[in-house]
């Protein structure tokens, strides 16, 4: 599978199966799909050049036309354009291995002390009551993780809300709980949190940078976008509180190791702004992701919304080249992408590993697949006293994958978004193993951006 693109001046031509990423003229692009037509309908070298050349005669020189044949031809047979997709066979196989669990979503509060009107939490109360995590529910936590862990020695642990820091005594407890586990069973932790800023202090921060791999800050960009959605129970917005909050934070940090996190709206279709907007405060390291909600919110995107976004992402990406090359870079999270290497094939295929690696907790115990089906019975796998008790859900979530989606069998983009969210799909489809179609299309632009931002880096470094 080939896919191609024109983007800020760029020709860029993916290699799909292979994950080569080649910055070609106009006669090579063009020849490309030419070639391909020829290669499916079963010709032969000779055979390929005279109908190719036949049919762009018109648009270039024969001479040109038969330079970039040689180069196209040259590059399949290095196995780095038109390979085969090798890989559904062998997911299968990963997937028949013994399931082990890698990653805890504590939910430590169901309790906010916002009202942030996308929340899918309902204000930390995910269609249930409002709760805090008890020490001892959190310990059986961490002890069930260790136990069916396996051999693996590296584990996540992420504190969740609602708002985590309206119950931070057992944040802190349970982290020093973890780290008392870590020699006996040959294991590490890596803990991280996710937090409003409301209740942060100089007492919290030092925690957080000592024992924290990771913080996300939630923040929307602008003022007046971000207190929008993003207020108190009273109404105020929340911008003014946290900004500072948040700029000293990743200060602190060394600017590594966090994320500002937002979430933009209909409200807010030139989002770009928003993630200017944070840069230009300082933050480095920064995520604006697309709000998922029911289609009758007046927020929720729109399919009419998609072409104003995709130029947006365009616009984005144009604006974060420029100011990478003037020394001013920072890290959009969308567009991180690791074209040499990156996570394995299987994890490429298969996702995130809610289900069957990463589990969310409830206050009370209870094991979901994660945090966005918490409250959704029919996804209440078992609880932290008996263990996993619906095998059949883990097993469900377990052959999910990109092959298993007819979707995105074709899609490009699968082996870099691995199938995209599961709950996703569950909320609009029905179904674990469908689409979010809108997402898709955000994906995909997004991934084409990302290929830009590295190809025009690699050009100015000369390679």
């Amino acid at each position: 599978m080939v896919h191609q693109y024109k983007n800020n001046g760029y020709n860029i031509v993916l290699d799909v199966n292979s994950g080569s990423v080649h910055v070609v003229d106009d006669v090579v692009y063009d020849v490309i799909p030419a070639v391909e037509e020829a290669l499916n309908c079963g010709m032969e070298k000779e055979a390929i050049k005279e109908a190719v050349i036949c049919r762009l005669k018109n648009r270039y020189e024969e001479a040109d036309l038969t330079e970039a044949l040689e180069e196209v031809l040259e590059l399949k047979e290095a196995g780095l354009l038109y390979t085969e997709d090798i890989y559904e066979n062998y997911i299968i196989d990963f997937k028949k291995r013994e399931t082990v669990v890698k990653a805890l979503c504590l939910h430590i509060a169901h309790d906010c002390n916002l009202a942030c009107k996308y929340c899918f939490a309902e204000e930390g109360e995910y269609h249930g009551r409002r709760a805090l995590m008890s020490f001892e529910v959190g310990k059986k936590a961490l002890d069930f993780l260790v136990a069916n862990s396996g051999n693996r020695v590296n584990l996540e642990v992420d504190f969740f809300g609602g708002e985590p820091l309206m119950n931070w005594q057992v944040v802190k407890d349970l982290v020093v709980y973890g780290r008392s586990l870590e020699k006996a069973h040959n294991k590490k932790f890596r803990f991280t949190l996710t937090t409003n800023g409301i209740l942060l202090n100089d007492e919290i921060m030092e925690f957080l940078n000592k024992e924290m791999a990771n913080v996300v800050l939630s923040i929307d960009g602008r003022k007046e976008v971000n207190d929008r959605m993003r207020p108190y129970r009273g109404g105020q917005g929340s911008y003014d509180t946290i900004v500072p909050r948040f700029q000293k934070v990743a200060e602190s940090r060394n600017q590594m190791n966090y994320y500002v996190r937002g979430t933009f709206t209909h409200n807010n279709l030139d989002f770009a702004e928003d993630v200017k907007h944070l840069a230009d405060l300082g933050f480095k390291q920064i995520s604006v992701e697309p709000v998922v909600a029911s289609p009758e919110e007046s927020y929720a995107l729109k399919e009419e919304d998609i072409p104003v976004l995709l130029k947006e992402y365009d616009r984005l990406a144009a604006e974060l080249l420029k100011r990478q090359k003037e020394g001013k870079g920072v890290n959009f999270f969308h567009f991180m992408i690791d074209l040499k290497g990156g996570p394995c094939v299987a994890k490429r295929l298969s996702g995130c590993g809610s289900g069957t690696e990463y589990l969310a907790v409830t206050p009370w115990g209870d094991f979901y697949p994660c945090h966005q089906f918490v409250g959704q019975e029919e996804f209440l796998m078992g609880n932290v006293d008996e263990g996993i008790t619906r095998c059949d859900i883990r097993d469900e979530f377990k052959t999910c994958n990109v092959y298993a989606k007819e979707k995105c069998r074709k899609c490009f983009a699968k082996f870099y978004c691995s199938g995209g969210c599961a709950a996703n799909s569950y909320n609009f489809h029905g179904n674990i193993n469908d689409a979010y179609d809108l997402g898709c299309e955000l994906q995909r632009k997004r991934i084409e951006c990302a290929i830009m931002i590295k190809a025009a880096l690699a050009e100015q470094e000369g390679e």
